[in-house]
């Protein structure tokens, strides 16, 4: 969180959260859901399609971060938003 705040987004989180939508983020219009896993763990085809629908309700980028120790984090985008344009 700390990472994405330093780049101007406004973040929060749920807490203890069991739901698709672990950090939510905003910033100049942009909306970017985050699904987080550490270690061995990976995000299951329901947690997936769930990240999908809020990205899709909110057209918002949904991804997953996968932290792999060491501060290593692989991101995995999931849905892209559909940007505004002629």
């Amino acid at each position: 969180m700390n990472a994405l705040k330093k780049e101007g987004w406004m973040v929060g989180r749920s807490a203890a959260s069991h739901g698709a939508v672990d950090v939510f983020a905003a910033k100049e219009g942009r909306v970017l859901l985050i699904q987080v896993k550490s270690g061995k763990a990976r995000a299951t085809k329901e947690e997936l399609e769930e990240l999908v629908k809020w990205g899709k309700s909110s057209n918002g980028d949904a991804e997953v971060w996968y932290y792999k120790g060491r501060g290593k984090v692989v991101k995995r985008r999931v849905f892209a938003a559909k940007r505004g344009g002629s």
